[in-house]
């Protein structure tokens, strides 16, 4: 079973960005759709970006335009790159495929948090 491994979080200033990236421990190539979810604090996790194989992405209306994602399979990676981070960004983001079933494990994640 192919797991995942987050990182690239931290503290970040409104306005300000982040690149976070997930390694899996295998192949990412047979998963057709892989997503980056993000959970806050009392809050369902959500998902809020979406790249298929062919590279068609799809977004949360709450990241449109400011977020990225990309996916390397050479390399087993999938990459999200935040900019104009908000206050309301801030969650433990993790990678997964898309969509969540639950055969799928879930990495540690990791923290974003955006503050002044």
């Amino acid at each position: 079973q192919v797991q995942f491994v987050e990182s690239g979080g931290g503290l970040v200033q409104p306005g300000g960005s982040l690149r976070l990236s997930c390694a899996a421990s295998g192949s990412i190539f047979s998963i057709y759709a892989m997503g980056w979810y993000r959970q806050a604090p009392g809050k369902q996790r959500e998902l809020v970006a979406v790249i298929i194989s062919g590279g068609m992405t799809n977004y949360a209306d709450s990241v449109k335009g400011r977020f990225t994602i990309s996916r390397d399979n050479a390399k087993n990676t999938v990459d999200l790159q935040m900019n104009s981070l908000k206050p309301e960004d801030t969650a433990v983001y993790y990678c997964n495929p898309a969509p969540h079933m639950t055969h799928w494990s879930w990495g540690q994640g990791t923290q974003v948090t955006v503050s002044s």
